[in-house]
């Protein structure tokens, strides 16, 4: 589960009070610490609950609010403190800053700012480890899945990946099928869903995490999945703008976002990776799959900040259709190669037929072992090197566990 940031929230108006503890309650990232209706107690209910956020609506009484802040900043210098008001007028804004506020939020409070403001808290806190604990992330990790051609395996790597990552209790992992006309994470999961991304589409204009997670389905590894549409005239429902609102809205909550592209590259798929903070290119060792992945680097290269994001991933290394060899394929992209999946089509196969990843299905396998160590370099960790199979090769590693 993700780390939580504990709040107290003190308001004494109970029908502004009410909606914040409501909206803060719909949020798995947030518990809800204490509540107060009276300024003067507030303080003494900080130093016993010891939050890491304190959150102050000054609408009741602006100058005690003010002089709450700067108590709170001085006596607390790691909490963060949150300031509410329905008075937007700079100067009241800029004192309230200077009194120690670290996020001047507007009332009513709306979702999407409310979680842009707790994020910048976390990453401007003096020290993580202080205000959440050992381990704790400032921000979870979008991950996007971005495929050479059709058939290099995207999908079952976002599914092994994620499926790895929600197997391990602090993590909180989330799959989007964006391959709106032909997804089939799915199906690769064996899941039945009940809602899709066409839902969510139609109800943006009352989207909160509530209804979020309940469009969500999740697989027994705990990964949750939101699929692609099921009906094909569906898929123009979903716009740029509405992906860009999920992702807010799963990035407050979920430790990991994998999104699953599609080959088309819809916009909905540049913003897929202009949110990412890791892309992998999924390639093969054929002309046609390296070549595209040149045009695509080409492309990514358009745009700032794209291509340092980039990963690429070779899937089914040592099949015997082979086309070209790996360092004529690195000098071709111009970019190293990050991981190489090995080609084991017997435990894929059986794996795909059972609805079952790899990784739970023949964990033991060569490609399982691969995507351990994928999981692995992607989060920074140092893998167990295989010692009594492949030699050489990246991925060829020990299963976890």
């Amino acid at each position: 589960m993700k780390d939580v940031q504990r709040i107290a929230i003190v308001d004494p108006s109970d029908a502004t009070r009410e909606p914040i503890r409501n909206l803060l309650l719909s949020l798995d990232s947030i518990w809800l610490e204490a509540e107060c209706s009276r300024y003067e107690f507030f303080p003494e209910v900080v130093q016993q609950s010891q939050p890491d956020l304190a959150l102050v609506s000054m609408d009741a009484d602006p100058d005690a609010a003010m002089s709450l802040i700067t108590t709170l900043a001085a006596e607390n210098p790691t909490l963060g403190v949150l300031a509410v008001s329905s008075r937007t007028d700079g100067p009241f804004i800029l004192q309230t800053l200077r009194s120690g506020a670290r996020e001047f939020l507007t009332q009513p409070l709306v979702l999407e700012e409310l979680l842009t403001a707790l994020q910048r808290v976390r990453s401007q806190s003096i020290s993580s480890h202080e205000i959440l604990g050992p381990g704790a992330r400032a921000d979870s990790m979008v991950l996007a899945i971005a495929g050479s051609r059709g058939g290099v395996g995207c999908t079952s790597v976002a599914v092994n990946l994620g499926c790895l990552l929600a197997s391990e209790p602090e993590n909180n992992v989330v799959l989007i099928d964006l391959d709106l006309a032909l997804g089939d994470a799915d199906v690769a999961l064996d899941l039945m869903p009940s809602y899709t991304l066409a839902d969510v589409a139609m109800n943006i204009d009352r989207l909160d995490m509530t209804f979020l997670r309940g469009s969500l389905v999740k697989h027994s590894t705990g990964l949750s999945l939101l699929p692609h549409p099921v009906q094909l005239e569906d898929m123009g429902m979903i716009q740029q703008e509405h992906l860009e609102r999920v992702l807010g809205l799963l990035r407050a909550t979920y430790t990991h976002v994998i999104l699953d592209l599609s080959k088309s590259f819809q916009p909905t798929d540049f913003a897929a990776m202009k949110a990412a903070d890791l892309i992998l290119l999924i390639a093969q060792l054929d002309l046609t799959s390296v070549r595209n992945s040149v045009r695509l680097m080409m492309s990514m290269n358009s745009v700032e900040g794209m291509s340092e994001k980039v990963r690429i991933v070779l899937n089914r290394v040592g099949s015997s259709d082979e086309e070209i060899t790996l360092k004529k394929a690195e000098e071709t992209i111009g970019q190293p190669i990050f991981w190489e999946l090995p080609n084991d089509s017997k435990a894929m196969l059986a794996s795909r037929n059972a609805g079952i990843p790899v990784v739970e299905h023949m964990g033991r396998s060569k490609v399982a072992n691969s995507f351990c160590g994928l999981c692995d370099a992607l989060l920074g960790r140092e893998p167990v090197e295989e010692t009594n199979g492949a030699k050489g090769r990246k991925g060829f590693l020990f299963f976890r566990g």
